[in-house]
């Protein structure tokens, strides 16, 4: 079955294979986790319901964590420190990269992050801009399985678009 990932660039499947290569090499050397919850962070500043419910499933399905918790509010759904001081990084950049400074990234070198996995969170958010803004602007909705989730899920996780009928 076709997704409506792979349904919105049909007419440019070149660019698909290309973002699959760029976002698999970002996250190839990334903690999963840390990958999924920079991606979440980013995704619910963007407003991308599809990237929202794709990587919310994996945090949830991988790892059980409380999605619907973090995404209302991430400082308070008991994430550790670590966590949310990736997260708060990730919305800067999404917010505004050209203001993150050595303050900004201090926190996460402090909990005992490298320069290269601070830069990881970077790329990270960085690739899910692009990606969500061209899943959005294409106008591709989230498919419709997601329905089949939890109702209170699906209202902390749809922030964008809606999900397709079918």
């Amino acid at each position: 079955m076709t997704t409506n990932l792979e349904q919105a660039f049909a007419e440019r499947p070149e660019i698909l294979e290309a973002w699959m290569a760029l976002n698999g090499a970002i996250k190839e050397r990334m903690d999963l986790r840390r990958y999924e919850l920079a991606t979440l962070a980013a995704a619910l500043r963007l407003r991308s319901s599809y990237c929202c419910l794709a990587h919310g499933t994996v945090l949830i399905e991988r790892f059980g964590e409380p999605v619907a918790e973090i995404a209302r509010d991430h400082r308070n759904a008991n994430l550790g420190e670590l966590d949310v001081a990736v997260m708060d990084l990730a919305e800067r950049v999404v917010d505004d990269a050209a203001s993150i400074g050595d303050s900004d990234t201090r926190r996460l070198r402090e909990l005992g992050l490298s320069q290269t996995e601070v830069m990881d969170i970077v790329l990270a958010a960085a690739a899910r801009c692009f990606f969500s803004k061209a899943l959005d602007g294409i106008g591709a909705l989230p498919d419709a399985h997601y329905r089949t989730l939890d109702p209170e899920l699906l209202d902390a996780l749809v922030v964008g678009r809606p999900i397709a009928a079918k």
